[in-house]
């Protein structure tokens, strides 16, 4: 398989250029993992979406439909995203859906999933009405899992995400044209394999009577150490093993995994303990995963607590006490209007970000293949005004 490099290309004349807090998408490290996808997409003869869920910028949809086969959705708002701004099939599931809007998803996508045989049998002929082409599936539930967080398991005990293989029988079958499952988080081939043997296992009879599978997100193909090779080989197999169905994934990290990054201004340098500087961002607003999973973004140029000469507490704008991002070590001492890149924040930031204390969102600049900035949008009061009424 070929192999694809993905290298920064911020320089100081371009951060001189921006506002802060900004996130900045470099358009080429994007094009790179769609690239990857791509590979994926021929050798192994499957599609590829875009889950908007965690990558929905839309203002890259010219390039992402050069390479990926539509999106999916998670509700009505994503699905009309996906309709309006990018190309493909929008492929739309929900935990619940609601009556009013039955009608609009269902014109608007191609394949709609759902979640339970209760919601299937309620709403299934009203969407076909809506839409004679709609290709009707069911979310099902392997029971398998190695998912390194609880909350982000679908699969775990009590999950209400997905039908268990013993309450489907040959009537709910007869219904639709597809199984979905999303069983992955931020994970590797090999954790794909036992899912599918999972999955083969409670449902594999069934299988014949339908027309597509899709084997949802998590999987995080163009991370550096994936080994797409051996997932290459996983699709073929189960290919191999049921030729008549298409067969979908839809990762969205992997889409705009390491592909751009959040940059803001050091404001002020407090000591309590330790050095403390206080950043015109906040995880709690900009980066909620970093205290929900958590994990510890990476800061360009920075090191562990202690690695380096100057050790500070990164630290946000908001009146939260746990709004912290981490410790890290840098070369020099930090200064007031310094720079801080917080590494790979493209995918999950920005459709969680809030504007909780009033904290501006951050600006979306797009650095172009050609090297030119463009600054896609700046918010300010009104866009904080606006939510609440």
């Amino acid at each position: 398989m070929k192999t694809i490099t993905k290298t920064s290309r911020i320089t100081p004349e371009i951060l001189e250029e921006l506002p802060s807090p900004v996130w900045l998408l470099e358009e080429y490290l994007l094009e790179a993992n769609l690239k990857m996808l791509q590979q994926i997409k021929e050798q192994a003869g499957v599609k590829i979406l875009l889950a908007l869920k965690g990558f929905a910028f839309w203002r890259e949809s010219d390039i992402i439909n050069d390479y990926l086969d539509g999106t999916c959705a998670s509700g009505l708002h994503e699905a009309r995203l996906g309709a309006e701004a990018f190309g493909g099939g929008v492929h739309t599931y929900a935990p619940a859906y609601k009556t009013e809007e039955i009608n609009h998803i269902a014109r608007i996508s191609h394949h709609m999933v759902f979640n339970s045989p209760a919601q299937l049998e309620r709403f299934a002929d009203q969407a076909r009405r809506a839409n004679p082409y709609l290709s009707i599936g069911l979310r099902i539930n392997p029971e398998h899992s190695a998912s390194p967080a609880e909350q982000y398991n679908p699969c775990a005990p009590y999950s209400r995400l997905g039908t268990l293989s013993n309450t489907i029988n040959e009537e709910t079958v007869n219904t639709i044209d597809g199984f979905h499952f999303h069983a992955l988080c931020e994970q590797d081939a090999e954790a794909l394999e036992g899912v599918i043997e999972a999955f083969e296992a409670k449902f594999g009879r069934w299988l014949k009577h339908l027309k597509w599978v899709n084997f949802g997100g998590g999987h995080h193909i163009t991370r550096h150490d994936y080994d797409r090779e051996h997932l290459v080989e996983i699709l073929r197999a189960f290919r191999a093993r049921h030729p008549h169905l298409s067969v979908y994934l839809e990762p969205g990290e992997a889409v705009g995994w390491e592909t751009g990054s959040l940059i803001a201004t050091v404001l002020d340098i407090v000591h309590n303990g330790i050095d403390i500087a206080i950043l015109d961002t906040s995880a709690e607003t900009h980066m909620p995963d970093t205290l929900l999973m958590p994990y510890r973004a990476e800061v360009r140029r920075a090191g562990e607590p202690g690695e380096k000469p100057h050790t500070y507490r990164l630290a946000g704008n908001t009146c939260l006490a746990g709004d912290i991002m981490g410790d890290y070590s840098f070369d020099a001492p930090l200064q007031i209007g310094d720079r801080i890149i917080f590494e790979d924040q493209m995918h999950y930031t920005m459709v969680k970000a809030t504007t909780f204390n009033g904290i501006q969102l951050p600006a979306i600049a797009i650095l172009r293949k050609d090297g030119t900035i463009e600054i896609v949008r700046e918010f300010g009061y009104e866009d904080f005004k606006g939510r609440l009424g």
